[in-house]
């Protein structure tokens, strides 16, 4: 978890391009955290953004 949502951003872009998953950055009591999409099934989270590795796009 993190408290820095640039560093949570460059992190999950990086996550989803190494492991080819979609990943989902989400907040949860003020701290960030990215985990892949498919094992997020917690509903108490704020999803900020999914990052797909087939999209092409700047990371912020």
């Amino acid at each position: 978890m993190s408290h820095d949502l640039s560093l949570a951003q460059s992190h999950a872009l990086h996550l989803a391009r190494t492991l080819m998953v979609p990943v989902t950055l989400f907040e949860v009591d003020g701290e960030f955290g990215v985990l892949p999409s498919a094992e997020l099934d917690d509903v108490e989270v704020a999803i900020i953004h999914e990052y797909d590795p087939y999209q092409a796009g700047p990371a912020h």
